[in-house]
């Protein structure tokens, strides 16, 4: 079952994600219903503040043909897609730095130069309850980092540049109108 996406403009896109007590079925059912909403909507990550949930909680599938280095090599070949996190964490991150292109399922058809960790180590909680680790390079990486902002409250308006800020002040307005009257 797909779930509606909540837009820019949505108070629950502001709130700080509650931490997950107890992995239950109702909340692997959520997990579920969640990658089936990211695959419709054709997104590599959803946070549960982007279906109207409060849950510490994303979901991320990042296709293999996206997640190649310089040398036309997996970044992160050892890592099995979807990915479920619950209470995520990042724990330790590179200093490089990259900066590339973001979209948003929360904020259609806007995308924005955003800078980011080229490297994280992540330490999360996997369905089944078990506390697990994953190194993340590239997209992988750009991918948690974006998913952990959500459950901050921290959107991709927030790491626009001033400029970009402005270049899509008209479209923001619109969807922030759009939303409200939805609401």
């Amino acid at each position: 079952m797909s779930l509606p996406i909540c837009t820019y403009g949505n108070p629950i896109l502001r709130k700080k994600a509650e931490e997950v007590r107890e992995v239950t079925d109702a909340l692997r059912e959520l997990a579920k219903e969640m990658l089936e909403t990211m695959y419709a909507e054709r997104g590599v990550g959803l946070a549960a503040e982007q279906v109207g949930r409060s849950e510490s909680l994303f979901v991320i599938d990042i296709p293999p043909d996206s997640d190649m280095d310089e040398q036309e090599q997996r970044e992160n070949p050892d890592v099995k897609m979807p990915l479920v996190f619950i209470n995520p964490a990042i724990v330790a991150h590179s200093d490089d730095i990259q900066v590339g292109p973001e979209g948003c399922l929360s904020f259609p058809d806007i995308f924005a130069d955003v800078e980011r960790w080229y490297e994280v180590d992540a330490e999360y909680t996997d369905l089944d309850g078990h506390r697990k680790k994953v190194h993340a390079k590239g997209l992988l990486a750009r991918a948690i980092q974006h998913e952990l902002d959500h459950l901050n409250g921290v959107l991709l308006v927030d790491r626009m540049s001033p400029v970009k800020k402005v270049t899509f002040g008209g479209k923001l307005k619109r969807l922030v109108k759009q939303t409200k009257n939805k609401l």
